[in-house]
């Protein structure tokens, strides 16, 4: 350790070493643990943090300078705000998820823009996976995100955003692909394309934070069973080495599950507000994701609202929203949308 010169005051007399008198050591040289005309053992002195060990006690000294520095406080990032529940906000989804605090949200739903299929007015650039660890850090554990979407075609072969971004929300962001669902758009247009299949499915994925989700119930989106009531032999499953069970008579229930392939009307839901909007999905899928996925009273969010098809079901359902769109015209939509249709 450097040496030390000059002055020390002391808090109380050194001794055991010999005498200090009145804690003052005058013009001496302090220099590897030497007092001049005396021997100080086991103490160290620390100049910047400004104090002495002696003896394994800790003696501060008053350094005005120095203890204005320690005293400075360093920069803090901006702290989320408590509650944002039932507020739309303008802005990027990003930023101010950021003004969100951790493990809030229940459910995520959006459509986010992918492979500049609409201009949205050019402020829509954004990378999904960056979103997608934002939305991760904002969801409880057990928290569902789910994400409609597509890709484009060019040159005859397929963009593959919808798969990289559900491979990068899993093996970056952290998230399990609980399922994907295919959103069956019935009423597709494109049936007279001559050199591809029509397109008519978007594809739904629905991520999962945790080991499990938090809350599932399947039962609101049963579907009636086309041979309710019957009797049936069958249930024969495939073992792993290829044989199968032993058949056996059962009773079809009068409601079964819908599976992973959901038909919906396509798009617009014949809503003039929805429409204004250049990229719209039913309400129905955010009205049957909430429902299975969300308990009542929970708390949903979009962070691209759009024309607010996920707010409007949100409060339908009786669950709390929070909404974020970039562009303040769409949510004057969405709040136009709140005092029609849920007043």
């Amino acid at each position: 350790m450097d040496g030390y010169a000059g002055t020390a005051t002391w808090p109380s007399t050194i001794t055991g070493m010999g005498q200090v008198e009145n804690g003052q050591v005058e013009n001496g040289q302090v220099k590897n643990g030497q007092v001049e005309n005396g021997q100080v053992e086991n103490w160290l002195y620390i100049k910047k943090l400004n104090f002495v060990h002696f003896n394994n006690n800790i003696h501060r000294f008053a350094d005005k300078k120095m203890e204005a520095n320690a005293k400075k406080e360093e920069p803090q990032p901006p702290q989320p705000e408590q509650s944002h529940e039932n507020k739309l906000f303008v802005g990027h989804c990003i930023d101010v998820l950021k003004t969100i605090q951790s493990g809030c949200i229940d459910v995520a739903i959006t459509s986010p823009p992918y492979d500049d299929l609409r201009a949205y007015k050019g402020n829509y650039k954004l990378d999904l996976t960056e979103l997608g660890k934002e939305v991760f850090r904002v969801l409880k554990d057990g928290g569902i995100y789910v994400m409609v979407i597509q890709d484009q075609t060019k040159n005859y072969g397929k963009s593959l955003t919808s798969f990289r971004t559900a491979i990068s929300h899993c093996d970056v962001v952290g998230f399990k692909l609980f399922e994907t669902c295919i959103y069956k758009k019935l009423g597709c247009e494109g049936a007279w394309w001559g050199r591809r299949f029509r397109v008519d499915h978007e594809y739904i994925h629905i991520f999962l934070k945790g080991a499990k989700p938090q809350y599932f119930d399947k039962t609101p989106i049963k579907i009636p069973s086309k041979h309710a009531g019957k009797s049936m032999t069958g249930c024969a499953s495939r073992k792993t080495d290829g044989t199968t069970f032993k058949s056996k008579e059962v009773v079809i229930n009068d409601t079964k599950c819908p599976g992973t392939i959901w038909d919906y009307a396509n798009g617009g839901d014949k809503n003039p507000l929805k429409r204004k909007h250049p990229a719209v999905f039913p309400d129905k899928i955010p009205h049957d994701i909430i429902r299975v996925f969300c308990p009542e009273g929970g708390l949903v969010l979009d962070p691209m609202c759009g024309s607010g098809s996920t707010i409007v079901q949100a409060v339908k359902t009786g669950r709390k929203f929070i909404g974020i769109d970039i562009e303040a015209e769409y949510i004057e939509i969405v709040k136009e949308r709140l005092r029609k249709e849920c007043a």
